[in-house]
């Protein structure tokens, strides 16, 4: 407003006029000038001199131009102030088109995240009703009933406890006692305890493993919750809601009673349990999470601490579920002293990821976590097989489980155990009827073309021309010539071997016969891949390009612009190449597959997974020679192929899950 009363234009009015000097006039006579005092002073006469008769008209011209530009600044003032306030009404609507559009992302948001929180709200629930047992505030008994009562209602819980961080134990617990309508559960109540879990603590495989299948499972009605040690370096930014139980947990090791700090949060909507010794608190405070020589120490006073977490709290799961030999512990420690602590009806089910790390240990060690060492030290029980004077401690959790599952996306269960398996052949043949053989899965919910936000334009099955929009995107990212006739391959890596290099070499030569370009990326955020630089002089060309380092926007748009994707092995369950890659639509083969294929890749006459069993039918014996020679020759079967994988679903949701939950069935009904 300021700047429109500044520009109002005021009417202009003429200053007054001053008064007229006499104007002198030398007058001749005869033709020659008078004498001075024959000047005449013709101040009363009304005559003027002729350049005072010429001023009037120019003085009249003046003021006709001025009010003539007066008149034209008042209209252009008007038009201005018409604009001004065209320019306000357009800022105000656009204003209110900025908070229509703020609050619809806001509802998306909203609606997004409402299954997420009601579920964090659901665990910080549960981890309260802990909370109350170790407070002394109920008993185990009672803890019981409520979890069960809090896992039959989840949707109606989640209306009624929406609140709960604000609200103090008595308040809540006045209110689950109120809350009493039960209808009949469905789902197991499952207790991963384990040494890893993505994203706090990232290692091997069983990080996401644990992420992955915990998400899974609670997406089809389980309730899955998770026990780890409180390392120093966990990255505690995705936990919501962590606090720390204001008592302290005792468990036994070394022939006392120690202290433990509990402290509980939700991670994705799992809920979880950190375990922290007080006397031997340097069991967690390092810097890696592996390789010390006291390992056999720190898990064990873990898997110790975390069963007796479970009693006092009164938990009464239907499976703890356990793994690698780090909490296989468990199994014998379940079994020999903890199950008649009211945990009767409750299973242990272990996951082998790495068959060949098992800990070999002297027997007397088994006392410090409460085992009688004469006891176990037997041939059909931890004694090893080889080295008969020591105990096996992963063999002790596949003898003392109930069930046994083994992760293998390719092998079938009788390769397992009779070629694989390190020694443990004798064991898990006599065991074979509680082994089963289950594949890794991966995260479908970053990983999927139709709605990854990284692409410069998502696809699907139905809808194809994205992945041309992405190939020629990181054609030009990586300045190559964009030719959508050109076959891009990519090849992402973690460790590089001998042969891998070698086989490697052995693809480039055959493949620059033909329009190839290559992308080799190493993936130095999970493991060293120094090695690839020796590929970097023999394979200087304008088609090859190197990559380096951790990126994930680069990552996704390389599997979603290749048309095949090179993987070191069909089992990747870290970087899971060929499982993101059949989503994306390139074809995974094998670097060290050769033109005769892969021998035996599938014993049929033995157990094996779907995904085996596609990827033998399929890529298995597939090398990159006959791949390229089918994009060329036979494209539309190629085409075919490609989309027939790209429908097919490896998640964690899918066949890893399923497996899972047939185990966990079969458990319960022993």
């Amino acid at each position: 407003m300021k700047a429109l009363m500044s520009s109002v234009i005021i009417p202009w009015q003429p200053p007054p006029q001053k008064p007229r000097i006499p104007v002198v006039c030398c007058s001749t006579i005869n033709g020659s000038s008078s004498s001075s005092s024959e000047v005449n002073l013709q101040s009363s006469q009304p005559q003027e001199c002729k350049s005072s008769n010429d001023e009037e008209p120019k003085q009249s011209e003046i003021w006709r131009l001025f009010r003539e530009a007066q008149k034209n600044i008042l209209h252009l003032n008007q038009h201005r102030l018409k604009a001004l306030e065209d320019l306000n009404k357009i800022n105000i609507e656009k204003q209110l088109l900025v908070d229509r559009i703020e609050q619809l992302e806001l509802e998306k948001q909203t609606a997004v995240a409402k299954p997420h929180d009601r579920l964090s709200m659901f665990w910080e629930l549960l981890l309260r009703i802990d909370s109350m047992v170790l407070m002394g505030m109920i008993t185990t008994g009672e803890a019981s009933n409520l979890r069960r009562l809090v896992m039959d209602h989840k949707v109606s819980v989640a209306e009624v406890f929406n609140d709960t961080l604000q609200k103090s134990d008595a308040e809540i617990l006045a209110e689950l006692r109120h809350f009493s309508e039960r209808n009949q559960r469905n789902g197991f109540h499952i207790v991963h305890v384990c040494t890893e879990m993505a994203p706090l603590v990232s290692v091997g495989s069983l990080a996401s493993y644990v992420t992955g299948l915990s998400c899974a499972l609670q997406r089809k009605g389980h309730l899955v919750e998770v026990i780890l040690p409180k390392y120093s370096n966990l990255d505690l930014n995705e936990v919501q809601g962590l606090q720390e139980i204001e008592a302290e947990c005792y468990s036994y090791f070394n022939g006392q009673l120690h202290g433990n700090r509990i402290w509980t949060g939700v991670v994705y909507g799992i809920g979880v349990t950190l375990i922290q010794p007080l006397y031997y608190s340097s069991f967690f405070n390092r810097e890696r999470v592996y390789g010390y020589p006291d390992d056999f120490e720190r898990f064990t006073y873990f898997s110790r601490a975390s069963l007796d977490y479970i009693v006092k709290s009164g938990k009464q799961p239907d499976v703890i579920h356990i793994h690698n030999w780090e909490t296989a512990i468990i199994g014998p420690l379940f079994w020999d002293i903890i199950v008649k602590q009211g945990l009767e009806g409750t299973r242990v089910l272990l996951t082998c990821h790495d068959l060949n790390s098992q800990c070999l240990e002297h027997p007397e060690k088994l006392a410090l976590c409460g085992l009688d060492p004469a006891r176990l030290h037997r041939p059909d029980r931890l004694q090893d097989t080889t080295k008969a004077h020591l105990v096996n401690v992963l063999k002790g959790g596949v003898v003392y489980s109930n069930k046994v599952v083994i992760m293998s996306s390719i092998r079938s269960k009788g390769r397992v155990i009779h070629s694989l398996s390190y020694g443990l052949d004798h064991t898990l043949n006599i065991h074979k009827n509680k082994v089963v053989i289950a594949p890794c899965g991966f995260d479908n919910s970053t990983w999927d073309p139709s709605t990854d936000k990284f692409l410069p334009q998502q696809y699907g099955v139905k809808h194809m021309k994205g992945k041309a929009v992405c190939k020629a995107a990181l054609q030009q990212h990586l300045g190559f010539s964009e030719h959508a006739s050109t076959i891009l391959v990519g090849c992402i890596f973690s460790e590089v071997s001998d042969v891998d290099l070698e086989n490697l070499r052995a693809v480039f030569r055959k493949a620059r016969r033909i329009d190839v370009q290559f992308i080799i990326k190493g993936i130095r955020k999970i493991s060293s891949v120094n090695k690839l630089g020796l590929l970097h002089e023999p394979l200087k060309d304008k088609n090859v390009r190197f990559i380096d380092g951790h990126d994930e926007k680069q990552s996704h748009l390389i599997f979603a612009g290749s048309d095949i994707i090179l993987c070191q092995s069909f089992h990747d369950p870290v970087l899971q190449v060929p499982l993101k890659a059949l989503k994306y639509g390139a074809a995974p083969i094998a670097v060290n597959s050769n033109d005769d294929g892969f021998r035996n890749f599938v014993e049929h006459d033995y157990e094996t997974t779907n995904f085996s069993r596609f990827i033998s039918s399929t890529f298995g014996n597939m090398s990159i020679t006959q791949a390229l020679d089918e994009i060329r020759n036979n494209p539309s079967k190629w085409k075919r192929k490609i989309m027939d994988a790209m429908e097919m679903d490896f998640s964690w949701d899918a066949e890893c899950c399923d497996i899972h939950a047939s185990a966990y069935t079969a458990v319960k009904n022993l």
